[in-house]
């Protein structure tokens, strides 16, 4: 049966749709990032963070609704749906993060949420840079690898920012600041958790090479 279904011709939307959720991602990033400019800043690139998560979503189900209607796909439907999933975790946290700090109505922030911020959209545009790639695995599977090596160091720095910041922000605070530094801790937390998504997008990416290699 594999390879009848070699035999046929595959469905290659899935690559158009998996570009255009990158692309989202990537916007989504650009405006979280803006957001920890802080000042009117915060408020001006919300509703583009709550956008870009609207176009993810929309995306995502597109490629669901796809894979139960295409016979033939290019890799296991399985993996087409776990890897928008993982892509679209990435959005969905940004837009936690992004609530968060308007629910905590933070307007002021220190580097080290700005670093996080610049962490999260390096990793948005490798993953923008790699989802063409799988178009043809076979001839990009060291390319892939390269890049989905460099999303885990970045997350790696990124553990590092955020490790380094909340001890800093707990050495500055005062008794009086208690709930300040529970929302500072909370927002920081959550930016933390982007990047962790990424890392498990690549994750995600680097299985389906190993199956299709």
């Amino acid at each position: 049966m594999r390879w009848f279904r070699r035999l046929l011709p595959r469905e290659e939307r899935f690559f158009d749709m998996y570009a255009r959720h990158a692309d989202a991602v990537v916007r989504g990033a650009t405006e979280l990032r803006g957001m920890l400019n802080g000042g009117d800043a915060v408020r001006r690139h919300f509703p583009g963070v709550l956008a870009a998560e609207d176009d993810a979503d929309a995306v995502t189900r597109e490629v669901v609704q796809a894979v139960r209607r295409t016979f033939v796909t290019p890799f296991d439907r399985g993996d087409i749906q776990a890897l928008i999933g993982r892509m679209d975790d990435t959005v969905d946290q940004m837009k936690k993060a992004a609530k968060a700090i308007i629910l905590f109505e933070m307007t002021e922030f220190e580097p080290d949420y700005q670093r996080m911020g610049e962490a999260i959209l390096r990793c948005a545009g490798l993953l923008r840079e790699v989802v063409p790639l799988l178009a043809n695995i076979g001839s990009n599977a060291g390319r892939i690898g390269a890049l989905c090596e460099q999303i885990r160091a970045v997350e790696g720095e990124a553990d590092d920012v955020h490790d380094a910041g909340v001890m800093e922000l707990f050495r500055r605070s005062r008794p009086e600041d208690a709930l300040r530094f529970i929302a500072a801790r909370e927002v920081f937390d959550l930016l933390e958790k982007v990047v962790d998504r990424f890392d498990d997008a690549a994750e995600e990416i680097e299985t389906i090479v190993v199956e299709h290699v």
